[in-house]
Parts: structure tokens; C-alpha cells; sequence
């Protein structure tokens, strides 16, 4: 009888799995996660067009105002729409004057946008310079 039982105990299946490793590693990931989406939703893609010119650095905290391949727009990284632009830009350069905006549009955003845009950013008053960004050619 002896020899029965202890054939029944080694056939038996594992009654225990410890889940911990795998909840362990799937809040891990989770976490990951959480962190690394919002930093996505952030970005701002955008390819520049090439060129050979060097523009020289400013002094002063810059102005850079983003156009995306969908006409997008994005004011020193955050989305903005079209019309708060020029409220956010005469908001910036309270009582200053000589200031470079940059603007930086993707090779596929509209030449119209992008030209109505330098148009609008003109009319602003403090605004001494207003540079289209490129990309140097590798």
C-alpha cells in the first residue's frame, strides 16, 4: 500500500504556480508604459528641408513656432491653435523688441500655411526677424 500512495503523490500535477514573477513583470511593463505614452503624444514631427546656410545663435530664449506635416501648429512645443498664435506671441514679447521667431515646417506642410503663417508672425510688434529653420545637408 505503501507503494501506491507514493506513485499517486509523483503521477499528481503541480497544484502550485506562483504567479509573482508574471504580475511582477507585467506592472513593470505597465509602468513603462504609462511613462513612455505621454512623452509620444508630445512629440512634434516634423522633417526640416535641407540647406547649406548657418544661421547664427541667439543670445536671448528663443521663439520657435512649429508647423506639422498636417498644419498643425505648436507654440515652443505646445499645440496652439491658429487664431490664439498671435495672442501667444504679443503675450511672450511684453515690452521687448528685437526678437527672432523661428519657425520650423515640415517639407510637407502647405507653402500657403507656412507663408500666411510668416505673414501673421510679421504684423506682430517686438518681432525683428522671422527664420525659416533647415536642416544641414549631411
Amino acid at each position: 500500500m505503501r507503494r501506491s500512495r507514493s506513485r499517486r503523490r509523483q503521477r499528481m500535477p503541480m497544484q502550485d504556480i506562483s504567479l509573482t514573477p508574471l504580475i511582477d513583470t507585467a506592472l513593470t511593463l505597465l509602468i513603462i508604459f504609462m511613462v513612455a505614452t505621454p512623452m509620444l503624444h508630445n512629440a512634434i514631427r516634423i522633417t526640416l528641408p535641407k540647406g547649406e546656410a548657418k544661421e547664427a545663435q541667439a543670445n536671448k530664449q528663443e521663439i520657435v513656432v512649429y508647423i506639422d506635416h498636417d498644419g498643425k501648429l505648436f507654440f515652443n512645443g505646445t499645440p496652439i491653435a491658429d487664431q490664439k498664435l498671435i495672442d501667444a506671441l504679443q503675450k511672450e514679447l511684453q515690452n521687448q523688441s528685437d526678437r527672432t521667431v523661428f519657425v520650423k515646417a515640415d517639407t510637407q506642410a502647405s507653402y500657403g500655411k507656412v507663408f500666411e503663417l510668416v505673414d501673421q508672425i510679421k504684423v506682430v510688434g517686438g518681432i525683428k526677424h522671422v527664420a525659416l529653420v533647415s536642416q544641414k545637408r549631411s
